[in-house]
């Protein structure tokens, strides 16, 4: 009689296929679904009166970049509202605009500057040593991830982001919209502080959880994302038709990605980062961009602002930004507005939250 061989519990765990963990990416995805709600960062505080006599110069990465523009206009909203001087710089991507910025603030005795939005200060080390020994300080808004990142030991301060979280929401919805079968096209500017913790975490988070899927990565520089772009993803969807999405870490490279994918005859999708206006409207407009991370950038510029006077003020230091990110979909887009804002579909529970924390209600 032939003996029948059972394999071990062992062995039949190893010969087992493995799944991608969908319950934990559904659960995310459903939780930055819901309206933001606020969280303070810190303890109350009379910004008017500790204000009363400082001043503060805001330099963007660029003015040329809506997102930017957006963070700096709630900084000069949260200064209107405090009623402190405010000066937001302007720059267009030009290193050399950022040190003027940093010779302006030095010679009009302003105290404080925040290099916003993504300005990578290790460019500037020496303006900023020459800015601080003039007696200013110096910080950042929304330029590192708040877990994996922080600002360098030469730095005043930084109002950090969750980029982690961020990019995990990105692969979530792709692992959980192909039932675990990704193959996606990821691109970023390696050039920009938070490009590493968006793309590490979108591809980290693949690799973690979803064993069927794959990720290729394509570096393209911000000035090149007009004249690299297109062809960049339009040659990958042609050498493999079987990929089904294009994850750029911020969405306004969509604007070049969309007629590649239209040329190249791809089904594939756009899943991103930022909620940029003109990018929601692509989404409702369209097919194509499925899905967008945003984040009311109002609402960033005032945990700047609110961060920033802690320093000033002396009070303890708040290094993360309390602005949650929040899903847009063909469901919800239109609550962004038509034309979609920056601040639009996020609620406005920030506003009253900061006007109570400043004391000015």
């Amino acid at each position: 009689m032939k003996q029948l061989l059972i394999p071990s519990m062992a062995a039949m765990a190893l010969a087992s296929p493995a799944f991608a963990d969908m319950d934990a990416a559904k659960a995310l995805i459903e939780k930055y679904s819901e309206l933001p709600t606020f969280e303070a960062p810190g303890e109350p505080f009379d910004a008017r009166a500790c204000m009363a006599d400082k001043k503060m110069f805001v330099i963007p990465l660029t003015n040329a970049n809506p997102f930017n523009a957006a963070i700096s206009q709630g900084f000069v909203d949260a200064a209107g509202l405090v009623g402190f001087e405010l000066r937001d710089w302007e720059t267009q991507m030009d290193p050399a605009g950022w040190i003027q910025g940093i010779s302006t603030a030095v010679a009009e005795d302003f105290d404080l500057i925040d290099l916003q939005g993504g300005l990578p200060p290790e460019f500037l080390q020496p303006q900023i040593i020459e800015a601080q020994q003039a007696g200013l300080k110096i910080t950042a808004t929304h330029n590192w991830d708040a877990s994996t990142q922080g600002a360098p030991d030469w730095m005043d301060g930084a109002a950090n982001t969750d980029y982690v979280t961020i990019g995990e929401i990105i692969a979530a919805w792709t692992m959980v919209q192909t039932e675990g079968q990704v193959n996606a096209l990821v691109l970023g500017p390696d050039e920009i502080t938070p490009t590493a913790p968006l793309r590490d975490s979108i591809i980290g988070y693949l690799e973690a959880n979803c064993p069927d899927c794959k990720t290729t990565y394509i570096n393209v520089p911000v000035n090149d994302w007009a004249t690299q772009g297109q062809p960049a993803v339009q040659n990958a969807l042609l050498a493999d038709p079987s990929i089904n999405y294009v994850l750029p870490v911020y969405d306004s490279m969509s604007q070049f990605i969309v007629p590649a994918i239209q040329i190249a005859g791809s089904d594939a999708k756009i899943v991103s980062y930022n909620g940029t206006p003109f990018v929601l409207d692509m989404m409702r407009d369209g097919d194509i961009v499925e899905m967008n991370v945003g984040e009311s950038l109002g609402w960033v510029g005032m945990a700047g602002t609110d961060a920033n006077m802690r320093l000033l003020c002396g009070l303890p230091a708040v290094d993360k930004l309390n602005t949650p990110a929040f899903i847009f979909t063909d469901e919800n887009v239109a609550s962004a507005g038509n034309p979609a804002t920056f601040n639009d579909g996020y609620g406005d529970v920030h506003i009253a939250g900061f006007k109570a924390l400043w004391g000015l209600e």
